[in-house]
């Protein structure tokens, strides 16, 4: 029997428990420090048993996963290093930066077991045990980050197993990995919280920038909402790549500065083409590590019981909606009602259900 323990079961580690749980061969232990947690992992099934003991969670286990902030990842490999893991353990993480952890896990960790880092570029806005889902990593992205003295067999052992999850395994190497996702995570979060701040401290001395911003404005920036802790960690754990790509950013602001003062429309014109041509060979619907919104909007007359009505013709549809919001409702307007999904092909469905039964839907 393959033993798997999952430190942190809360979104990521949660999902991943599921994807392996009543698999054959398979058992699933879950750690947490609070007793509390430990029975809620095996009260909603997540797990086939929880503990408190980190001793007891990995003794004997082939596969260890860490799935706690970033920030405490250094902290659990200088603990695991301190106990008698089984030969042959595969120690591994699903951190968004690896670098750091890596050398850490070659510093400390016993020569006969195998750290070998992991990010599966996936989530939801959700997060807890509660929010953890057999088919999060479908479709996504899973890197794996092995360095130049990792075993190959060890490597494809990681690899095999994880295909339960569904995912995309891709290799990269540590370095590479934190330079990439910096570029295309990292980045624009730091973007989008300096941009909402700017804006909130013009709102400061004209509300109506807030007024305003609560269409499109909002709709772009929401990244900037990520959990302040977690991303703190993250930042300054990735800092000398974001340094280096902020400065990047600042040569890019740089030019349009210039291209302003000096009345360049050509070359503008020019900055958005190549944006446009770059963006359009993007992949649509591939998961990534800036999540997808799939949205639409309907207008909704105002009487008793049209917001029962769309959700109700979607649900006998098996169309799973995510939420809903009413944007306006007045007597003098229609309402408008946002309407999200967790997939494209709910979306789609959904709108093709919506046309069929008389509302006017638009993105």
């Amino acid at each position: 029997m393959t033993k798997i323990a999952i430190f942190g079961v809360g979104l990521i580690g949660g999902s991943l428990a599921l994807c392996f749980k009543g698999k054959p061969g398979l058992t699933v232990v879950g750690h947490s420090p609070r007793e509390s947690s430990a029975a809620r992992y095996v009260e909603r099934g997540v797990v086939d048993y929880a503990t408190t003991s980190m001793r007891d969670a990995v003794e004997g286990a082939d596969f260890i996963f860490l799935c706690v902030p970033v920030g405490n990842l250094e902290q659990y490999v200088l603990k695991l290093s301190e106990m008698q893991l089984k030969p042959g353990c595969i120690i591994t993480d699903v951190g968004s930066t690896k670098a750091s952890v890596a050398a850490s896990a070659k510093a400390f960790l016993q020569n006969n077991v195998t750290f070998i880092g992991g990010h599966p570029m996936a989530g939801k806005e959700q997060s807890g045990v509660e929010a953890a889902s057999l088919h999060l990593f479908e479709n996504a992205f899973y890197v794996l980050t092995p360095d130049e003295s990792t075993s190959q067999n060890e490597v494809d052992k990681l690899s095999e197993l994880l295909k339960l999850t569904r995912a995309h395994i891709v290799h990269v190497e540590p370095q590479e990995h934190d330079e990439i996702v910096g570029a295309i995570s990292h980045l624009p979060h730091i973007i989008a919280v300096a941009l909402v701040n700017q804006i909130g401290r013009y709102n400061e001395s004209n509300p109506l920038y807030g007024v305003l911003a609560a269409g499109g404005f909002r709709d772009i920036t929401r990244i900037a909402s990520s959990e302040p802790v977690v991303w703190r960690d993250i930042l300054v754990n990735n800092r000398n790549v974001l340094l280096k790509l902020l400065r990047d950013w600042n040569g890019e602001i740089g030019s349009f500065i210039s291209m302003l003062e000096r009345d360049d429309g050509e070359g503008i014109e020019k900055a958005f083409k190549e944006a446009g041509q770059f963006r359009g060979q993007l992949p649509e619907r591939r998961k990534g590590m800036i999540q997808s919104i799939y949205e639409c909007y309907i207008d909704v007359p105002d009487e008793p019981g049209v917001i029962g009505k769309v959700a109700t013709e979607l649900g006998n549809s098996r169309i799973n909606l995510s939420n809903i919001h009413i944007i306006e409702s007045r007597e003098d307007v229609p309402g408008v009602l946002r309407l999200s999904f967790r997939t494209q092909e709910d979306l789609d469905q959904a709108v093709e259900k919506l046309g069929q039964i008389g509302f006017s839907v638009h993105f």
